[in-house]
């Protein structure tokens, strides 16, 4: 496999420990929403930079969703959340860590959904460029590099 793509699917990975954490803390009564909030920005967060990382495109290192999905629109990419929604889980990663407030920005269930579309969305567009580049190299006699 290729360097960007092993890339990816690592970042995927990543999301998906964050996934299992995200559900186990959210079925706990006793888990504030910031811990729990944390670990769906983050496995959204890794998702939307697996697809980066497949496509090769540069990103300067941030948590903000809303960024990273408008890179990915600037190159044609249509990530299956909106910003909004994106907007409401962004705070998490660091800005409701680090405070005592209460958080009502977002509920769990819609923390599940944008996480899962994007976890989704992520894992077709990392397979589709899989798909594209070796479809490439059969074209082009390059089969031993996938093998």
């Amino acid at each position: 496999m290729r360097p960007h793509i092993d890339e990816a699917w690592r970042s995927l990975t990543l999301a998906d420990r964050d996934i299992v954490a995200f559900e186990v803390l959210r079925d706990n009564p006793k888990v504030h929403l910031s811990v729990i909030c944390f670990h769906a920005q983050q496995a959204t967060e890794k998702s939307l930079k697996a697809v980066l990382f497949s496509r090769q495109i540069e990103f300067r290192r941030t948590h903000n969703l809303v960024e990273l999905t408008e890179l990915l629109r600037s190159f044609g990419l249509e990530p299956p959340v909106s910003n909004e929604r994106l907007r409401r889980l962004t705070p998490f990663a660091v800005t409701f860590r680090y405070d005592d407030m209460e958080v009502r920005v977002i509920t769990p269930e819609t923390a599940t959904a944008i996480t899962m579309a994007v976890r989704g969305w992520a894992e077709k567009q990392v397979r589709l460029v899989m798909e594209d580049e070796e479809t490439a190299a059969i074209e082009n006699g390059y089969v031993d590099e996938f093998l």
